[in-house]
């Protein structure tokens, strides 16, 4: 479970240029859900990432993991208990080693080190296991060195390695926008089979509105760093792209009538 309770965070306080990033959201997931943020550029996603995951300290406001308040937690305290995928594919992965090493650094970053060989034939066995999840046949394809991998099978391969050491969080941070609409949805569809399989809480930043509508069970929008409207349930089920469309078309008439 994830809670953000009164966040607050501002850049250059006291400055011509100050920016309120986040301005006391609240926001709480539950164990199990995914849930999908989305809204315009400056609205606050980037920033509540960040806070989550240690990156950005708050001025104020607490960040919540299954109870546990990590808020003064830094970043690699709070790595044993969530993972994070970010927009670029080639930031995840080492592209010269191959897939089965990549994986195996994935879980020794997890784990105390050892001198036990690194690729034995148990861990070669459960690395087919973990990427056959994904259905891109990259469990056949473990002596393939990733720079020769799609874009698209090595963003998925991050998702399997950010996901090795059962986080209690995924956050997705607009993991599928540098691919194209295909590769998107194929990632996506990768993405799905995994979180199920796992029952991973999950939570997605995006601007793609089709997987917002597609994926999850509850849409967040974030606007001036507040959450302006939640959607779940029936709502949820039966939301389209451009009732999405729409409330971003609100909010710019909003800032018209205010300016």
């Amino acid at each position: 479970m994830l809670e953000i309770q009164s966040a607050r965070k501002v850049f250059y306080k006291g400055q011509a240029d100050e920016k309120v990033a986040l301005d006391g959201l609240n926001m709480s997931l539950k164990t199990g859900e995914f849930g999908v943020v989305i809204g315009s550029n400056g609205a606050g996603k980037s920033s509540m990432l960040n806070a989550i995951s240690g990156s950005l300290v708050l001025d104020t406001g607490k960040i919540l993991i299954n109870g546990d308040d990590v808020t003064p937690m830094p970043v690699h305290k709070r790595a044993a208990r969530l993972a994070r995928v970010f927009q670029d594919p080639m930031r995840g992965t080492a592209a010269s080693m191959t897939v089965a090493e990549n994986m195996l650094l994935a879980d020794l970053r997890a784990k105390k080190r050892t001198l036990r060989p690194g690729l034995n034939a148990a861990r070669l066995a459960a690395y087919k296991e973990r990427l056959s999840v994904l259905g891109l046949g990259l469990e056949n394809r473990l002596n393939t060195k990733v720079e020769l991998l799609s874009g698209g099978q090595r963003q998925s391969l991050s998702l399997i390695m950010a996901v090795g050491g059962s986080p209690e969080l995924l956050l997705l941070d607009e993991h599928t926008a540098a691919l194209d609409p295909r590769t998107a949805d194929i990632v996506m569809q990768a993405t799905i089979r995994t979180v199920e399989a796992l029952k991973l809480t999950t939570l997605m930043v995006t601007h793609n509105m089709q997987h917002a509508v597609d994926f999850g069970d509850r849409v967040v929008m974030l606007d001036a760093g507040k959450v302006r409207l939640e959607i779940a349930g029936d709502e949820k089920t039966n939301v389209t792209v451009t009732d999405l469309i729409g409330h971003f078309s609100v909010k710019t008439d909003r800032m018209l009538l205010a300016s």
